[in-house]
C-alpha cells in the first residue's frame, strides 16, 4: 500500500490550500482515510478522518469549521480543503489509511504517506 500526498505550500494567514492523497495498492476503498499533522516541536496529531461506512467525517476541534475532508472512492483519493488558515496550522501534513479509533477516541493509521509541508505566515 502506498500513499502519495500533494498540495502543500506557503500561504498567508486567512488563505486556503487543498491537500490530496492517492492510495494505491488496495483492491477497494473500504477503509477509513484521514489526515494528521506534526507541528514544529510537537507530536503528530489527528486532523480529520473520513470513514468508508456511512462516509462519516471527524475533525479535531482546532480545525472544525475551517477544514473539510472529502474522498473519491472511485480513485482511492482523499482531500483536505483548508480554509481560513492560521500560522498555528503550519505543520507537516500526513495522509493515512486504514484508520482506527480507540475507545478513548484516539485515531491512528496503518499506512502513511510521506508528508507535505504547509506553511502559513502572518
Amino acid at each position: 500500500v502506498q500513499l502519495q500526498a500533494s498540495g502543500g505550500g506557503m500561504v498567508l494567514a486567512g488563505g486556503s490550500l487543498r491537500l490530496s492523497c492517492v492510495v494505491s495498492g488496495r483492491p477497494s476503498s473500504r477503509y477509513a482515510m484521514g489526515w494528521f499533522r506534526q507541528r514544529p516541536g510537537k507530536e503528530r496529531e489527528f486532523v480529520a478522518a473520513s470513514t468508508w461506512r456511512l462516509d462519516s467525517k471527524h475533525y479535531a476541534d482546532s480545525v472544525k469549521g475551517r477544514f473539510t475532508i472529502s474522498r473519491d472512492n472511485t480513485n482511492n483519493t482523499v482531500h483536505l480543503q483548508m480554509n481560513s488558515l492560521k500560522p498555528e496550522d503550519t505543520a507537516l501534513y500526513y495522509c493515512a489509511s486504514d484508520l482506527t479509533r480507540t475507545l478513548r477516541g484516539d485515531w491512528s493509521g496503518s499506512y502513511w504517506g510521506q508528508g507535505t509541508q504547509v506553511t502559513v505566515s502572518s
